[in-house]
């Protein structure tokens, strides 16, 4: 079959609210040739499937829902100039800047000045997650879920146990209730990360320090079975269980391109203008950190556009190496951005993301290099895993860009 070659300023591969407001942006700003392309037959991302209120609004009743967001997001898009392409898969590099793709209209291979990384992230099913038992009907991942009630209308089931205690928990249970369907409980093997008396109204039972240990069910699921921290089982009679939470950054087309990946994060490695280590190649969204707001994931696009149009113009001086990294201790997850960037940009609101894996009650934030102290500073409340918190970037003008590894703890 004839490969169709083609060349364009910035190619952008993946069509949610990052890859979204990269091209707008970068079309806005005067870039000529910004395409976009989505394996799936509908720009938005995740939104399209979310029906709650919340997007575009920094309160969770503000805003509007995630089909009409996704649908604006497309629009600023296209309306500033940029090619929005669907049901485009990206199959492979060919080169740095060269990839391959294929859809209706048969194999392409573009070449681009510069590439957008904007892939997004995704929940891990039940099967990475090794919940042992059979395989019955009735299991989902939120994004499932979300997707067999308001895109496809299926019938889902009368009860059901929520795994996991991230905000997408919340969201899982209020589309459980849109379908008619009882939660009898959410399980999370973490502790209490808020007293009950806090907990979000009409929220269903929360059971604390505890394991999904198997599924039970022939043809359809028939229960879960869960151990408590003091080694008591109890198996949850219900017809549907969902998971929730546990992102991961969906990085195959990165990992395909030996664009290095940040070991906490498990995204690509990038600095504040948005750069990975392969020469022309930006990344931004939940492709960098699983999982922040669509908002956020917006913003960032939005961002991207000025280092990129900046090296599109640049003619000397080329990729910045030898960036150190930053790096967490334990108790902390990640950090994003995770390398220094040596020319003055500094992160989205002038702040680094930070996740932590248990809860921490005011903790000390101390940033350190090559023994060099650099911030210290004690947060005036807790954090909670599966939540960001962030860390202030007015230490960077203290830090060598061509120094050691900068390490961040919390104590």
């Amino acid at each position: 079959m004839t490969r169709r070659e083609r060349t364009v300023d910035v190619l952008v591969v993946g069509a949610g609210p990052a890859g979204l407001g990269a091209a707008a942006g970068l079309a806005a700003s005067g870039v000529r040739h910004v395409e976009v392309l989505e394996r799936e037959q509908t720009a938005g991302g995740i939104p399209r499937h979310c029906h709650h209120a919340g997007f575009g609004s920094s309160r969770p009743s503000g805003g509007t829902d995630g089909p009409e967001y996704a649908r604006r997001c497309t629009v600023a898009a296209t309306r500033a100039g940029a090619t929005v392409r669907t049901g485009i898969t990206v199959t492979g590099w060919a080169g740095p800047l060269t990839l391959d793709a294929t859809g209706p209209g048969g194999l392409e291979r573009i070449t681009a000045h510069a590439v957008v990384l904007a892939t997004g992230a995704r929940e891990r099913p039940r099967s990475a997650r090794l919940v042992p038992g059979s395989r019955p009907a009735g299991v989902y991942t939120t994004g499932e879920l979300q997707q067999a009630v308001h895109l496809h209308h299926q019938h889902i089931g009368t009860r059901a146990v929520i795994v996991g205690d991230e905000p997408v928990s919340i969201a899982a249970a209020a589309t459980l209730r849109t379908a008619g369907v009882e939660v009898v409980a959410r399980v999370t093997d973490r502790p209490p990360a808020l007293p009950a008396s806090l907990a979000p109204r009409h929220a269903a039972p929360l059971l604390t320090r505890t394991t999904v240990t198997a599924l039970t069910g022939r043809g359809r699921l028939a229960g879960v079975t869960v151990r408590h921290r003091d080694g008591r089982t109890t198996t949850l009679p219900c017809d549907t269980v969902v998971f929730t939470g546990d992102w991961i950054p969906d990085h195959e087309l990165a990992r395909r391109g030996d664009v290095p990946l940040d070991p906490g994060t498990r995204g690509p490695a990038y600095d504040a203008a948005y750069r990975t280590h392969a020469p022309g190649v930006f990344a931004a969204g939940n492709l960098l950190h699983a999982v922040e707001s669509a908002g956020t994931a917006a913003a960032e696009g939005r961002a991207l556009a000025a280092p990129v149009r900046r090296h599109l113009t640049t003619t000397t001086g080329g990729w910045p190496d030898g960036r150190p990294a930053l790096a967490v201790a334990a108790p902390l997850e990640w950090i994003a951005p995770n390398l220094l960037c040596p020319d003055g940009d500094r992160p989205l609101n002038n702040r680094f993301t930070l996740r932590t894996v248990r809860p921490l009650t005011a903790p000390l934030l101390v940033v350190r290099q090559d023994g060099r102290e650099l911030y210290r500073r004690r947060l005036l409340r807790p954090v909670r895993p599966g939540r960001p918190f962030h860390l202030p970037a007015d230490w960077l003008g203290r830090a060598d860009p061509h120094g050691g590894t900068v390490c961040v703890s919390a104590g």
